[in-house]
């Protein structure tokens, strides 16, 4: 996903609220990240957050901003594993009151990392969860964003993608050319009235065609 098309997702969004809500949880993210290296990201047992920490890490690298630049913590590195891959749970250990931790989560919290998570906020560490709406890592949580599985109009990905570009980003005085680019890419379609717009879903469903190029733009 590029940044024309993240554009144009967002101006999709804009009337469900979603941007508010991951414009919020991704400014006080990078309000947080104070230290370079201090933004530690973990996942599950079952789950590594690859996709976050390779937007966080594209947008620190981009935008010039280096306390976005994430640390994976893996349940599990291999041994002989590159630098960037082999920082263990035995980091969270270490967080002090300068770092934070971005607990990446599509599924409920185990307990094991509830009590790691816990043991992270008592040494004074701020802690963001991004989940599905799960009650105990969320009260865990100083803030959270939960995408549900249902009814929710982006997925856990595209979640991800929105955080990370929110959090590199500078306010624009005036957002008129994204508004602009989403409306060229031709939501109405041969038939429609395009006095009625579609419905979200179908728009979305439009958008994710032209991300993948089964349509042309």
């Amino acid at each position: 996903m590029n940044a024309d098309q993240v554009a144009a997702l967002r101006a999709l969004l804009a009337p469900t609220g979603w941007l508010d809500r991951t414009g919020t949880f991704a400014r006080a993210l990078r309000h947080r990240a104070r230290t370079p290296g201090g933004l530690l990201i973990v996942g599950t047992p079952g789950y590594e957050p690859w996709h976050m920490t390779a937007h966080l890490a594209d947008e620190s690298r981009l935008t010039g901003i280096p306390e976005l630049e994430p640390t994976l913590v893996r349940w599990a590195p291999a041994a002989g594993a590159p630098p960037h891959l082999s920082t263990g749970l035995g980091r969270l250990a270490e967080a002090s009151r300068r770092e934070t931790l971005l607990v990446v989560s599509p599924q409920v919290a185990p307990p094991e990392l509830l009590e790691r998570v816990d043991d992270v906020r008592r040494l004074g560490a701020t802690v963001f969860a991004l989940d599905r709406g799960d009650p105990e890592l969320d009260g865990i949580a100083h803030e959270s964003l939960a995408v549900p599985l249902a009814g929710a109009p982006v997925t856990f990905d595209a979640a991800q993608h929105l955080v990370s570009t929110a959090a590199a980003e500078t306010p624009e005085p005036d957002d008129g050319p994204r508004h602009r680019r989403a409306s060229a890419i031709g939501w109405a379609q041969p038939g429609e009235d395009p006095a009625q717009p579609a419905s979200l879903r179908t728009r979305l469903a439009r958008l994710l065609d032209a991300v993948t190029g089964t349509v042309p733009d």
